[in-house]
């Protein structure tokens, strides 16, 4: 299934939402956060590259994440259904 054919505005938007969370099933979300830690190690500066300082960054950046995501559902009223 091409990621093309999941229209928003569609009429049928549940069964769109079932077609989009086959395009990205768990496992693709597991190796993107995987990716991301990678990117993360990569990118940390030789001396601070440990994984007690990476998993600090990552939490990090995801509770900052998160935390955007909160505000983002509350103001513009989603997630809550």
């Amino acid at each position: 299934m091409a990621f093309e054919k999941f229209d928003p505005d569609d009429p049928n938007w549940k069964e769109n939402l079932d077609k989009f969370r086959q395009f990205f099933p768990p496992q693709q979300v597991d190796q993107q956060i995987r990716q991301a830690i990678h990117f993360c190690w990569m990118g940390m500066p030789p001396d601070k590259r440990t994984v007690d300082e990476v998993e600090k960054q990552v939490r990090r950046m995801v509770d900052r994440a998160l935390r955007d995501l909160r505000e983002d559902a509350e103001l513009f009223g989603f997630g809550s259904d």
